[in-house]
């Protein structure tokens, strides 16, 4: 067996797939994931690789976690306190030009994803859930390379939205006869619409 260095450090246990934990694969037709599921999803990859780290964010209005998902190499996670301390000290701007310069070359790039603002938008859930299972189960250069210079922050931001609009499309058993039409209620407890 031949051992690249490019892949020391990140080689992988076989990371459960979607449709071993939910019953379908993310992306198939007639096929949305609740946020319970991909919760289930990334609470199971959070335990089974080391690229990533599963953090509440605070409770929804209708008493769900709303997670927000880590992912970087190994190395980068361990040391995620020192990057998250070097971003800020840049964000802030009140460092010399010397500083800056080392901090640039010292820090990694901090890249934001999520997921839509709106329920029904439930295409961007599923590629955010997606996205966290390549980036914990690939061991191409690319990944690893993405991994090692990026720390990514991936959030879904209407977890209450998600599960009302998943479920409702899913209620019927006959995936052809699946519709988002007629939704029971509006999305939002408050305003009626979940901006």
């Amino acid at each position: 067996m031949v051992v690249t260095t490019a892949t020391i450090g990140f080689a992988q246990p076989k990371i459960t797939t979607e449709k071993d934990i939910i019953g379908f694969t993310l992306g198939d037709d007639y096929h949305v994931a609740s946020y319970t599921q991909i919760t289930t999803l990334l609470q199971k990859w959070a335990t089974e690789s080391d690229r990533m780290k599963l953090v509440s964010m605070g409770t929804t209005e209708e008493g769900r976690t709303q997670y927000l998902t880590i992912i970087s190499s190994p190395a980068n996670l361990a040391k995620l306190d020192h990057y998250k301390d070097i971003s800020q000290k840049i964000a802030r701007g009140r460092i010399t030009a010397e500083q800056a310069k080392a901090f640039a070359k010292e820090g990694k790039a901090v890249v934001w994803l999520d997921g839509g603002l709106h329920a029904t938008e439930s295409v961007n859930q599923q590629a955010i859930a997606e996205m966290v299972y390549q980036m914990v189960s690939r061991t191409d250069d690319e990944t690893l390379r993405f991994l090692n210079d990026c720390v990514t922050l991936l959030g879904l931001p209407n977890p209450d939205g998600d599960e009302l609009v998943a479920n409702w499309y899913m209620r019927n058993p006959d995936p052809l006869q699946r519709t988002y039409a007629t939704l029971p209620r509006l999305y939002n407890k408050y305003i009626g619409h979940d901006n």
